[in-house]
């Protein structure tokens, strides 16, 4: 006879029924595989319970760090962008970066000073690298500090 899917079966033990437990006397009873006596004897005791001691979970910071409330976000315009957005010089305020697109409106300009500068301007912004300061003034402009 060829053995067929259909003939096999799990061996002879292998498949036995769930174990109920707190169901009476007749199928695991009295103390229903929790041993005798104790918190975890008891009915609903949380896992994280520590005896009425102060848990681990709020014993432990719960954030780390903080966040300084009064920290000033610059934003930064290089010495090169300014040349190329005013190759002719003149005086240059924080509305005129606002409406060349370099910077958006409302937050404080810095501007920083990556890049060289040919011409004369006469910048105003909230806040001066000193290398910035330095090449503004070496190709005769000047800093004010809005």
């Amino acid at each position: 006879m060829t053995l067929k899917l259909h003939h096999l079966r799990p061996a002879p033990g292998a498949k036995t029924a769930k174990t109920r437990v707190g169901r009476g006397e007749g199928s695991k009873g009295k103390t229903a595989g929790r041993g005798t006596k104790g918190t975890k004897a008891r009915y609903q005791v949380p896992v994280a319970f520590e005896g009425g001691q102060m848990p681990i979970h709020m014993r432990l910071p719960k954030l780390k760090g903080f966040k300084n409330p009064f920290k000033v976000e610059f934003q930064v315009v290089n010495l090169d962008r300014i040349s190329d957005l005013f190759p002719e010089g003149g005086a240059i305020g924080v509305d005129d970066l606002v409406a060349k697109g370099a910077v958006r409106d409302g937050h404080p300009v810095k501007v920083l000073g990556q890049g060289d500068l040919s011409v004369a301007v006469q910048v105003s912004a909230n806040a001066f690298s000193g290398s910035a300061k330095e090449k503004i003034e070496a190709a005769g402009g000047t800093t004010t500090v809005v």
